[in-house]
């Protein structure tokens, strides 16, 4: 039975807290605390899952949200309200003093606040985060400048400075007006949406990395993080991983925020891991202390069902702009970036006249199977004639069958001196698929990825206050140019023993 305690917080401030024990042996028991902004209450048949495996499970409103009580600022208060959760947890009889902070997406952020602030007072012995959230500077903007626009604009009409949520506040807005999101500047959403969002224009002030990456190496607990190749949050949860000081594992399925619930279209059954025993497996491990080497992770390779291990072996497979075997250019390689009449997110078409919005390359057919095991890059020698200028790049595979498929993307923002060549890197995340042969790999260079980003104004003003947008011309060198894949053969793996060692 789920029973509900108003936990008091430092200040006083009382947080509903559900707890859910197992039936079938007296305890204690290690405990398992997942805080969320998403309603504790749909969390239940969660608590019913790990209480089923043994654990105390308990699932806590963060301060502001449902049923408790304050006000709702988003990351502001976690580590310290986790640290006060931790120490009730760890006075009840039911609790055998060991914790493991468990969630998804915000609920990963509160999780890892709780073991990485320096001056929490508690802390939990192991942490599950999956898609994680790390924080404002990392959610708002791409490690290397853009800003996302589509999924801040989503996230915080659905749950931005109020106590609930509306998830369908964004969609409901963009059937009203189709051209919500176009309208300037961008940092006028909130009146738009009619609503008030005082939060929003804080939102775009930090620039990462924020305090979950910068105290990550500080960490000694035993950290799970889980991810899907077409997360959003894909790149954070391997930077974690790879910062974390702690024994860390890695689990990286080919799916959405959703996880399971959102496979790509290159998932296949044997990715369908069954992620709850997945998470108590790792839990029973890393509470035992049988995690010893400190990074170890499981990799699904998308388009077949092998999973591999993190630090398969690899070698760099280099495709050189014109190139007989490389990316051969179409349509020329200069290109105009209108912010007016941006490349689309939304969209894999495209244009095959007027003037080109991008620049085009595309392989010849794969003439065997190919699999991309580690990370990729594209090598770019450029001109654009405005700066600040924003270079977006997107990878896609050409099935043999005509389909388009999104392999890979990477967006960084240059102040290089308009009118002259730079020469810069642009990373393009960990795509692992495997390409069958006839294959072709198709890359698009632009200077706008729009909705999902915020649209660069070439004007030199900030692109979330600009009221004015310029054209830029840009130039892509085909000397100097190249994309850059790790390849390899995957070596099959049980993905859980993996994470659990």
């Amino acid at each position: 039975m789920i029973a509900t305690h108003p936990l008091a917080m430092g200040d006083g401030t009382r947080l509903a807290t559900d707890v859910l024990l197992p039936g079938d042996a007296p305890g204690p028991h290690p405990a398992v605390l997942i805080r969320t902004p998403y309603d504790r209450r749909a969390q239940h048949a969660e608590l019913c899952g790990w209480a089923a495996r043994g654990f105390a499970a308990v699932v806590q409103d963060v301060r502001g949200r449902h049923g408790s009580e304050g006000r709702w600022e988003p990351y502001r208060d976690e580590a310290s309200d986790g640290a006060a959760t931790l120490r009730f947890l760890r006075s009840q009889p039911w609790c055998d003093g060991r914790i493991v902070a468990v969630g998804g997406s915000y609920a990963a952020h509160c999780a890892l606040a709780t073991a990485v602030d320096p001056g929490a007072t508690d802390r939990p012995d192991a942490v599950i985060a999956a898609v994680p959230a790390l924080g404002p500077a990392e959610t708002a903007r791409e490690p290397l400048g853009p800003e996302r626009l589509f999924g801040r604009a989503g996230w915080w009409a659905a749950h931005g400075d109020r106590p609930d949520s509306d998830p369908d506040a964004l969609s409901r807005a963009l059937a009203i007006d189709p051209g919500l999101l176009d309208h300037l500047p961008v940092a006028t959403l909130p009146a738009r949406l009619g609503r008030d969002l005082p939060s929003w224009p804080g939102l775009w002030d930090p620039e990462g990395p924020g305090p979950l990456l910068r105290h990550a190496g500080g960490a000694t607990v035993p950290l799970l993080a889980v991810g899907g190749t077409r997360d959003p949050f894909a790149d954070d949860t391997h930077r974690l991983w790879r910062a974390w000081g702690g024994p860390a594992r890695l689990l990286t399925g080919p799916w959405g925020h959703g996880l399971t619930a959102e496979p790509g279209t290159e998932a296949r059954p044997g990715h369908r891991l069954a992620l709850g025993e997945a998470y108590a497996r790792f839990a029973r491990a890393a509470l035992a202390g049988r995690l010893t080497a400190p990074s170890r992770g499981a990799l699904a390779l998308g388009g077949s069902e092998v999973w591999f291990r993190a630090d398969e072996r690899t070698e760099a497979r280099v495709w050189r702009f014109g190139a007989r075997a490389g990316l051969r250019p179409l349509r020329g390689t200069d290109f105009v970036a209108d912010p007016a009449r941006p490349v689309r997110s939304d969209s894999l078409d495209v244009p095959d006249s007027g003037t080109p919005d991008r620049c085009l390359l595309v392989t010849p057919p794969l003439p065997r199977p190919l699999d991309l095991l580690g990370t990729a890059e594209a090598r770019l020698a450029t001109v654009a004639d405005a700066a600040p200028a924003d270079w977006i790049v997107r990878v896609v595979a050409l099935t043999p069958d005509g389909r388009a498929d999104p392999l890979a993307l990477g967006a960084v923002r240059r102040t290089d001196p308009p009118g002259t060549v730079a020469e810069f890197t642009v990373p393009l995340g960990r795509p692992a698929r495997r390409l069958p042969a006839g294959t072709r790999l198709r890359m698009e260079i632009a200077g706008h990825h729009f909705p999902a980003h915020v649209r660069q104004p070439h004007t030199g003003e900030d692109p979330v206050a600009a009221t004015r947008l310029l054209a830029s011309h840009r130039t892509v060198q085909l000397a100097g140019s190249a994309l850059l894949l790790h390849t390899g053969r995957a070596r099959a793996i049980d993905p859980v023993q993996e994470i659990c060692r």
